[in-house]
């Protein structure tokens, strides 16, 4: 009996390139899309969102800078180009023309409840312009046009496909099975890693004070410091509980990177401090990203390779991308060309 031939599925997920990545970005996002990318059963897709980065005010100059950056980043944390589809938005011009179409099949009333519109509009309250507003229509644009199965995202960020998933539907309702309907896959652990400051807040290099997160391209000694200082409780037991935020947010990044689990990682500091216990998050820490560090570092210094692997991303992912736009402006009743 013949093995039946399983389809492979689409994997989409997208990153700004607000400056450098954080280890909330790594454990959260980037350490996950490597598994995609060594998992048979999927295609894997990535993408630098560079548009999207436009509804804040950006310096040129900083942004052409942080965007490539961020490409040698992802690749040395393991995005291989020839493995994983790796491209930079703006050099796939489909995205911001399927964003127009899928703008007008989109409500104003599922716009005005967007969570990152209500948040941005008040850090940037000079600024709140259409761009910010109708984002979704072109982040629904990412998703689809690659006939997305599956977008891992954190909890937070879980809105985003649901409007993606409603406006697909939406469009397939008045022309056929234009788009797949794309569901977001959640890690149940260190999806979402918390400020080392205010366990409250989600990890963030906005952040006013630097011990309050991580960078990609701290040093070791650096790492170990703002560990130490990282913000815990008055118990000195490693619980995993409500109340103990700043303990917990250490034990799941703990968790993502040695892969123990909980219970394995409170019986391992039963009786003990909190001073080995933070020691032990450290070394766990600089022993996942110092090989990323000295990778990262290699790249950026190789322009010439960065930039013939980000071509070849942009001619493979326009393929894919103006096939699903070409089906678009079919069903619309655009005039073709």
């Amino acid at each position: 009996m013949e093995t039946p031939i399983t389809k492979k599925k689409n994997i989409f997920s997208a990153i700004q390139p607000t400056g450098t990545f954080t280890l909330g970005n790594y454990l959260g996002a980037l350490k996950y899309w490597v598994r995609f990318q060594e998992n048979e059963d999927y295609n894997a897709i990535f993408c630098i969102a560079d548009e999207h980065a436009l509804t804040v005010r950006q310096v040129p100059s900083e942004l052409r800078n942080r965007t490539l950056e961020a490409y040698a980043m992802i690749m040395a944390c393991g995005i291989d180009p020839e493995k994983s589809l790796f491209f930079i938005q703006n050099h796939v011009p489909a995205h911001a023309q399927a964003a127009w179409i899928l703008n007008c099949y989109t409500q104003f009333g599922e716009l005005s409840r967007m969570t990152q519109f209500k948040d941005k509009s008040a850090k940037h309250a000079d600024n709140i312009n259409a761009g910010l507003f109708t984002y979704p229509a072109l982040m629904a644009a990412d998703i689809l046009l690659y006939q997305t199965d599956i977008v891992p995202v954190g909890d937070d960020q879980k809105q985003h496909v649901e409007i993606a998933r409603n406006i697909a539907q939406r469009f397939n309702s008045v022309y056929g099975d234009v788009f797949n309907i794309p569901e977001p896959l959640i890690a149940k652990v260190g999806a979402r890693i918390m400020s080392l400051q205010d366990p409250a807040k989600k990890m963030s290099k906005s952040d006013e004070n630097i011990n309050s997160y991580i960078l990609l391209t701290d040093t070791n000694d650096q790492i170990i410091k703002k560990f130490k200082r990282a913000v815990t409780d008055s118990e000195a037991s490693v619980k995993y509980r409500n109340g103990k935020t700043g303990v917990s947010n250490l034990m799941s990044i703990l968790s993502v990177t040695t892969g123990k689990t909980f219970e394995q990682i409170e019986t391992e500091f039963e009786g003990k401090g909190y001073g080995d216990f933070k020691t032990a998050v450290a070394e766990a820490v600089i022993a996942e990203i110092e090989p990323v560090r000295n990778e990262y570092e290699r790249l950026i210094k190789d322009k010439a390779y960065l930039e013939q692997c980000y071509r070849k991303g942009a001619e493979k992912a326009s393929k894919i991308a103006n096939r699903t736009l070409g089906k678009m402006y079919k069903k619309v009743g655009f005039l073709p060309l």
